[in-house]
């Protein structure tokens, strides 16, 4: 039940992001507007350059971004929430943003029959917020042309680090006869992202990422010994608005 669960909300995701993609595959191109050819077969002394025209320039501006967050890795918990995030592009490639997420969570199916299968209550470490900066890559840019409509979209990819704050029953999970309980925790974490900005107006544009959240982690607590730490990943997507000035 854990992995159907998880497969059915990563599944959607993907298959979002890759109708996107493959749609563009055919207009897909490299920010770099000088492409050069070698004619060579033509003429030795000829070159063409292929110019790329871009409709939507990120140089020198501003963008902020607001959106609907779904935790893809819980195996035992539902988790929604929300992330705003605001950055500057300083050339049409490269870019910083600061980030913020906020989350909120509930016990899913899976919780509720290992409970009432054996009583048992899983290990379970909550995510509360995360928030960070990160630099950002934007190598690609394409256009789709649907319905008679061109639509075009940056891709880009980002990494950085920041403050990840969560809560866990590693201390009681373990001890059958003590009840259950959550301690906050604080972690720093690296991140990384990719996103795809799909263009709807000049200003206007639908935001959709990936997220990956890592860090180091003990995990839980089993005859009074606490287990080292090691490195534990977190995944969420998120679909949201952006406006650029």
């Amino acid at each position: 039940m854990k992995k159907y669960a998880g497969c059915d909300r990563v599944a959607t995701f993907y298959c979002l992001v890759m109708v996107l993609l493959f749609g563009a595959a055919p207009s897909l191109s490299k920010a770099d507007e000088s492409d050069l050819y070698d004619f060579l077969w033509l003429d030795p002394d000829k070159k063409v350059y292929v110019l790329q025209n871009k409709v939507y320039r990120k140089e020198n501006t501003f963008y902020a971004n607001a959106g609907y967050l779904m935790d893809l890795s819980s195996n035992y918990t539902s988790g929604k929430g929300f992330r705003v995030g605001a950055g500057y592009y300083i050339s049409e490639e490269w870019g910083v943003e600061l980030m913020y997420q906020s989350y909120s969570n509930t016990n899913n199916d899976a919780y509720k029959a290992l409970q009432q299968v054996n009583g048992s209550v899983p290990f379970i470490r909550k995510y509360n917020k995360v928030y960070g900066a990160m630099g950002v890559w934007s190598p690609f840019y394409g256009k789709i042309n649907t319905f008679n409509k061109i639509i075009y979209f940056d891709w880009s990819f980002g990494l950085g680090a920041g403050k990840v704050e969560t809560e866990s029953n590693k201390d009681t999970v373990s001890s059958p006869s003590t009840a259950d309980r959550f301690a906050k925790e604080s972690y720093t974490g690296i991140l990384a992202k990719t996103a795809l900005r799909v263009h709807i107006t000049k200003k206007v544009h639908l935001n959709i990422e990936y997220m990956r959240t890592t860090i180091n982690a003990p995990g839980p607590t089993i005859n009074n010994r606490v287990s080292s730490g090691s490195w534990r990943g977190h995944s969420d997507a998120i679909i949201g608005i952006g406006y650029s000035f």
